[in-house]
Parts: structure tokens; C-alpha cells; sequence
């Protein structure tokens, strides 16, 4: 079976199959996702430079799709059509200082836009655990950091341009169009090509980051609350396989540059603070990640847990996210770490981390502050298809919300009781897209259920 009809055949048992390396990373001429487990269903790519060529783009052909940065692990973004793509497009930074926004091109990544905030004396809220991702596709999917307070990164946005099937650029903004936006900001690729967004920022901040070994699990019960407020962004590492919390991200604000004079605490509820900086996978080194041991940094050095121009995680990989209410968290925990000798013998690790609630339609954490259980997978797709089921109908009870880009078998119907937008955002793309340029099988059947 060659790669591709290993895809279709995914795509026809899974409702959110898989996606190609980010730039620079890879040795096939194939276009290809990040983690290699996808190989797109067409080779045929254009880059719209600015605004003008994607307008034309647009116009020209009758069915195509918008490719970023390839971090996808699922077809949301394929096509056998034709692919465009703003990643690489003319740079676009400007930075409104008196209303605190900072507008971008939507292929702009995470990794070129901080450094320019930082230097300016500015920041995003926050960071996914990676910096190699576009702007414009991180938020179009929800993608997120960690905090308490902290939205997904698609809560940054305050407005955005968007070139639509008939090749007219329409802006929409938090101010002027209330419900609308709240429907566009999550928008999985389906209402156009997004060609410009507008962040809000805040003045920048220092961080440092510590990191505790072998939590013990039992402690959750009591403590889950204490434990992810302990930072400004927690993230518990598991691999199923003992009784413990293998490791406990902790990243922190700080007011100096200089080392803390204050020493973290020794020991977390049992768990015992690190001497040494650790990767998210033990057996891996951590030289790709960002710095520890309570060292302090500019936000964007401490925020991702790998460093712009590294390999992110294991790199050949798999992944998969669950997104659960608040209230239910360590309910949902408990329920998968009964499952632990089915999981870990598939698994480099799982992370838990903590995400606000927010207003916008198609978010995972759409009017519910949840936990999110992610889980990087070995690149063993057999394995991982009969362990995804089983795992959804141990989170069953606590209704979770899979996350769009990554893989996982809920059922559409399922998805339309859970995100219960989606009639109405249904109705949105039915405007703004009437015949369907932008979609594909992943929006057909997860989405539009045509």
C-alpha cells in the first residue's frame, strides 16, 4: 500500500485524518505535513505574495484550499484541487502603539513576529508550545497555549482580512461586527483565504520557567487547582505508564532579567524540582527546548517549550487533543490513566494543560474554561485508529471536543451536539462561500455533513 491510499484509506475510517513538514523540515519532494504522516492529495501549490495575486488566485480557480505552515495531523487542509499559500508572502508587521494591536500577514509565524514585539516593548498573551506555526492557521483551528486566564491564540485577534470565493476582500473586526467575527475567527479554512490579521498586545514581560519530576497522580485529587496556579502557564507531562506526573512545566512572569533571588520551592505536592533542563519526552535531549531552571527570559523564549529553528517534540510523530470543562478535569485524567498500559506502549507523551473560555464559535473552549488531554502519538496509525474510540468513550461522560487539527473519530453528529454552532456557522459559509470553493472532504463530512 503506498502512502496516499494509506491517507484515503484513513480518511474514509477517521473523521479527521492527518498533515506536511514545516518548512525546511523533510527530504520528499511530496508535499507532506510536519510530522510526515500525510502526503497531500495534489502537488499543486501557489504563493500569493500580497493581496493583489491573491485576490487573482482566487478568482481563477474554482476549488482550492489555503496550506500554512503544515502542522495539521489530519486532511482539514487538503485538497485535490489546487493549493494557495500566504506563508511566505510579503512581510506585513505595524504595530499601532497607541491602541495596542500589532497588524500581520497571515503566513507570518509566531517565531519572526515575537522577537519584532519583544524589541518594541510588546508581547502576545501567549505562545503554543511551539513558535513555528503561521498566525493566520493557528487561530483559524483554536490552537492554544496554557494559563488559567489565558484565551487560545485566537482570542488575540481583533479584526482580520479575508479574500473570499468571489475574490473580494472583506475586513471583519471585534468592534464592528460582534457575532460575525465571534464566527469567523475559528473558521478551519472554509470561508476564505485570510490575508491580514490584527492581534492585540500588551507591554512585554520576562518569564522563567521551572520544571518538577514525578508528580504523583493521587495528588491531583486535591491539589489539580493549586497546581495550575502555580504559573501563568502549567503543563502536566504523563506517559500513562506509572502512578506519576512524569513532569510539571511551570512558566511564571517575572519583573527582571537578572536571576531570581528567591530559590523555587524543592518539592510540588511530592513532586521534586528538576536539576537539570528535561524535554517533554524523557528520553530525548533538551537541547531543543527552551531554557529552565528558573533562568529568566523574554516572554517568547519561555512561553513555546521548543526553540524557533528546532525541531519541535519527537518530530516524526503523531497527535491527538480532547478538550474537557474545567469542573471535569480530574475526573477526565482519572479515566485515562486507568487506560495506561493500553496508551503507553503507543505513546512519547501526554500533556494537560489549562485554556479560558472564550466567545468564539468553533473554539474547543467556546463558552467553557477546559483542560485539553493531548497525546503525541508513536507514528503507528494501526495502533493509534483502535485506541482513539476507546478513548472517546472513556471521555464520553464529560461531552470533550476534539481539536480541529488534529486526529480523532467523534462522529459528525456528535460534533454538532458539542459545538453547537455549528448550524450557524454553517449558515455563515453558505454567504460568504455559496459554492463551496474552500471546502473539501474534511469539511464536507466534519462540518457541512454534505
Amino acid at each position: 500500500m503506498n502512502k496516499r491510499t494509506f491517507i484515503k484509506l484513513s480518511s474514509a475510517l477517521m473523521t479527521a485524518p492527518l498533515l506536511s513538514p514545516l518548512s525546511g523540515w523533510g527530504n520528499s519532494d511530496k508535499l507532506r505535513n510536519w510530522a510526515g504522516n500525510l502526503e497531500y492529495s495534489t502537488e499543486k501549490l501557489d504563493l500569493g505574495k500580497n493581496l493583489q495575486q491573491v485576490q487573482t488566485l482566487v478568482k481563477k480557480y474554482p476549488k482550492l484550499k489555503v496550506l500554512g505552515t503544515r502542522h495539521c495531523f489530519n486532511d482539514i487542509a487538503d485538497t485535490k484541487d489546487q493549493f494557495i499559500t500566504v506563508v511566505g508572502a510579503e512581510e506585513v508587521i505595524d504595530l499601532d502603539t497607541k491602541n495596542k494591536t500589532v497588524t500581520v500577514n497571515g503566513g507570518l509565524k509566531y517565531g519572526q513576529l515575537a522577537p519584532y514585539l519583544h524589541d518594541k516593548g510588546f508581547a502576545l498573551h501567549n505562545l503554543a508550545s511551539l513558535p513555528h506555526i503561521s498566525v493566520a492557521g493557528a487561530c483559524a483551528t483554536a490552537t492554544h497555549g496554557s494559563g488559567e486566564k489565558n484565551g487560545n491564540l485566537a482570542t488575540a485577534v481583533s479584526a482580520m482580512e479575508i479574500v473570499t470565493a468571489d475574490g473580494e476582500m472583506v475586513k471583519l473586526s471585534r468592534e464592528k461586527d460582534g457575532e460575525k467575527f465571534n464566527a469567523a475567527v475559528v473558521h478551519l479554512g472554509a470561508l476564505g483565504v485570510v490575508t491580514k490579521v490584527t492581534l492585540d498586545v500588551q507591554p512585554t514581560f520576562m518569564m522563567a520557567q521551572v520544571v518538577y519530576e514525578n508528580l504523583p497522580l493521587s495528588q491531583l485529587k486535591e491539589h489539580f487547582d493549586e497546581i495550575e496556579s502555580r504559573g501563568d502557564s502549567v503543563s502536566l507531562f504523563t506517559n500513562w505508564a506509572t502512578e506519576d506526573i512524569t513532569e510539571v512545566w511551570i512558566k511564571y512572569k517575572t519583573n527582571s532579567d537578572k536571576p531570581l533571588k528567591a530559590r523555587p520551592d524543592k518539592e510540588l505536592f511530592g513532586g521534586k524540582l528538576a536539576t537539570r533542563n528535561l524535554h517533554p519526552i524523557p528520553e530525548l535531549s533538551a537541547e531543543n527546548c527552551t531554557e529552565q531552571m528558573g533562568v529568566p527570559g523574554p516572554w517568547y523564549e519561555r512561553m513555546p517549550h521548543f526553540k524557533m529553528g528546532f525541531t519541535p517534540s519527537s518530530g516524526k510523530e503523531l497527535q491527538t487533543e480532547y478538550f474537557v470543562p474545567r469542573k471535569n478535569a480530574v475526573d477526565a485524567i482519572l479515566a485515562i490513566s486507568k487506560m495506561g498500559s493500553q496508551i503507553s506502549p503507543h505513546l512519547f507523551t501526554s500533556e494537560v494543560r489549562t485554556i479560558a473560555a472564550d466567545n468564539l464559535w468553533l473554539s474547543p473552549c467556546y463558552k467553557q474554561d477546559s483542560v485539553a488531554i493531548h497525546f503525541t502519538w508513536k507514528q503507528d496509525w494501526p495502533a493509534v485508529s483502535k485506541l482513539l474510540p476507546v478513548i472517546e468513550k472513556e471521555l464520553a461522560p464529560f461531552n470533550p471536543r476534539p481539536h480541529w487539527g488534529k486526529l480523532f473519530t467523534v462522529s459528525p453528529g456528535l460534533l454538532e451536539k458539542r459545538y453547537e454552532k455549528l448550524p450557524e456557522f454553517r449558515e455563515l459559509a453558505a454567504q460568504m462561500d455559496p459554492k463551496g470553493k474552500f471546502r473539501n472532504a474534511f469539511l464536507n463530512l466534519n462540518v457541512f455533513k454534505a
